[in-house]
């Protein structure tokens, strides 16, 4: 039963007192006084540094991704980092180990009473440089620490936190080793695989994805909340647009290699609701009224934070949800905690409405309407491709009119209809065509960008705002084509610009990609679950959890 109380969520607040003085400062005297002020800034500074800290969980970096600000339109959203050679080696932030200008907005705890347990939140603090080795209860060391040099260290711990520090600090230190390994990959040769060895421009560095990959299978783990109850918990649609929601909540709960029973041996938690089967038994149909779903998420957070510790030590910055409904990212506003710090998987990837990629994750919208791919996947070389380029959909949302305006039975070409003509298949015409227009709808995702990928048709992404899935492995610029909604009227023209040459390159990638968005049951190593799971391994490697109790 939901709770009725209001919860108060507190803002960051602070404030200083002292009195000022005015005064009127010669030259000389403003450069005497500074002999005496910088040492006293020096002095102030070292302590604050030094001294004990109150937070218990900082990003390694913040980076967005080197490139344009996160409200650049499609046609740059792949380039975001393609500048910037970061340390571990991918194209993305949650990778990123260099700190310039690192600052994280502040979430305070001290009037927001929904979490409460034996250990009380803590404020979330500004990141400083870390070393790439190992740390040990958040203590920076600059050589790199082994199994021995962990165990030794125990010695200088109270015995009542050494179970603490082996838990958490361990935990730590071996993902600090696998972010060693990862940027060291970047220019080593790549580890023999049976089953896949990544390779070409589709991967912003194959080297490092690989190991990134490798280092996940050996080390992540997930813990489950088993709290809640289906049909909004622990469920999930399999076969609709959704699909991708309910089948990942399926496969991490049936999952023996990455999910553990035991959350002290965790790296990620996750938070199992389904945003679709909120909307559907508990939103009122056409009440226009949300406060049901959130206070639901609320009530869910506030079960979890009481009864484990996990949620306030972090505040949630390693705990992580997945939605592919449209509603996913306003559902997160439930908690304060839950839209700022914590890892969201979404769909609907989209940064004018708070998507943030150096901790949030982008994940294909696929429509499973038979509950599998079987039948979907495959098409004729490009030789047989006669149609330059094909769209067919509802009117829905702002680009899809503009669309339809400029090209709707305008060009033999350009094969642009709201409805097909009676006997013709969607599928066939994507299967006949070079490049397939995949326009966003009222939300930035689309299901043709993987219905593209998976009948060999060049996607190209007519929307504003959106990540495309795994852009922090992915190179979409090397397999896709990214138009921006005022370049509509020249669709034509910039599809008959590409050469042959290049078309029959990026379409030979569209089908060397296909692997990573290709749902299994049971899933296949690097499909679409295991490349969900490893963004999240991604972000999470961003973040470094510490105790200051």
């Amino acid at each position: 039963m939901m709770a009725n109380g209001n919860k108060k969520v507190g803002g960051g607040a602070g404030g200083s007192g002292g009195g000022t003085t005015t005064a009127c400062w010669s030259s000389s005297s403003y450069k005497a006084i500074l002999v005496f002020i910088v040492p006293l800034v020096v002095v102030f500074g070292l302590i604050s540094l030094l001294s004990p800290k109150s937070s218990n969980w900082v990003f390694i970096s913040n980076y967005y991704l080197t490139g344009p600000s996160p409200n650049t339109s499609a046609s740059n959203s792949s380039e975001i980092g393609a500048s910037h050679d970061d340390v571990l080696g991918l194209r993305s932030t949650v990778v990123v180990m260099d700190m310039h200008s690192s600052t994280i907005e502040e979430v305070h705890s001290d009037d927001y009473v929904q979490n409460r347990s034996a250990s009380p939140p803590l404020a979330v603090e500004e990141a400083t440089p870390p070393p790439l080795e190992p740390i040990i209860n958040g203590t920076n060391d600059e050589v790199p620490m082994n199994e021995t040099d962990a165990n030794s260290a125990m010695d200088n711990i109270p015995a009542t936190r050494q179970k603490e520090y082996t838990n958490l600090g361990r935990l730590e230190g071996r993902l600090g080793r696998a972010r060693v390994a990862i940027r060291e990959a970047r220019f080593a040769n790549k580890t023999h695989d049976a089953d896949y060895i990544p390779n070409g421009p589709m991967y912003w560095n194959a080297n490092a994805f690989q190991r990134s990959y490798l280092e996940m299978e050996k080390r992540f783990k997930v813990f489950v909340y088993e709290e809640g109850e289906p049909p909004l918990f622990h469920n999930g649609p399999c076969k609709s647009i959704y699909s991708m929601e309910g089948n990942f909540i399926h496969e991490i709960e049936v999952n023996k290699q990455f999910r553990t029973r035991n959350p002290e041996e965790a790296h990620a938690y996750f938070l199992p609701y389904s945003v679709t089967m909120l909307v559907r038994f508990v939103y009122v149909r056409d009440s226009h009224d949300f406060s049901p779903i959130r206070q639901t998420v609320r009530d869910y957070v506030n079960i979890i934070s009481t009864k484990y510790p996990y949620w306030n030590r972090s505040l949630a910055a390693d705990h992580f949800t997945v939605a592919c409904h449209d509603w996913g990212p306003e559902t997160s506003n439930s908690d304060p905690y839950l839209r700022k710090n914590s890892i969201r998987g979404l769909c609907n990837a989209n940064t004018s409405e708070g998507f943030n990629p150096t901790k949030d994750v982008s994940f294909p919208e696929i429509n499973l309407q038979t509950g599998d791919t079987h039948g979907f996947l495959g098409g004729p070389s490009p030789r047989l491709r006669s149609i330059l380029a094909f769209f067919a959909g509802g009117v829905h949302g702002p680009i899809r009119p503009i669309l339809l305006e400029h090209w709707e039975n305008k060009d033999m070409d350009m094969r642009v209809h709201q409805y097909l003509p009676k006997g013709v298949s969607y599928y066939d015409m994507m299967k006949k065509s070079k490049f397939c227009l995949c326009p966003s709808g009222y939300e930035v995702a689309s299901p043709r960008v993987v219905e593209a990928i998976y009948t060999g048709c060049v996607p190209v992404l007519v929307s504003d705002h959106y990540v495309p899935p795994f852009s922090d492995v992915l190179n979409w610029k090397s397999f896709s084509v990214e138009v921006s909604v005022s370049d509509i009227p020249n669709l034509k023209k910039i599809l008959t610009s590409i050469s042959t040459r290049q078309y029959l390159k990026m379409q030979r990638r569209v089908i060397q990609v296909r692997k990573h968005f290709e749902v299994n049951s049971p899933p296949k190593r690097f499909d679409v679950f295991h490349m969900i799971l490893h963004s999240i391994w991604l972000r999470r490697l961003n973040v470094r959890v510490h105790d200051d109790q």
